[in-house]
């Protein structure tokens, strides 16, 4: 399995699909892992997949409410109500 420390080097160096797949392969080994889920939903969030990105950062924040997750969060939230109040409509 691969760690985070290679996904971390996988997501920095562009390949955004591959992180996502290897950290699916992760958080299934590793549910109880919030940096998992964080990295996740940056990768996610990097895609613009707003919706998938906000799952893993709560998922990461109800493991670890004092991580980086939550503020990762509340920054996309703040992002998405700025520039597109109707998102949460569709």
């Amino acid at each position: 399995m691969t760690s985070l420390t290679d996904i971390k080097k996988i997501f920095l160096e562009g390949d955004v699909d591959r992180a996502i797949a290897l950290l699916d392969e992760y958080v299934a080994a590793h549910p109880e892992s919030d940096e998992a889920y964080f990295l996740r939903g940056n990768a996610y969030r990097k895609k613009e997949n707003w919706q998938e990105a906000l799952n893993n950062y709560s998922e990461a924040m109800e493991l670890n409410p004092e991580g980086p997750a939550t503020l990762a969060y509340n920054a996309t939230i703040e992002v998405l109500d700025f520039f597109n109040k109707d998102m949460y409509n569709q």
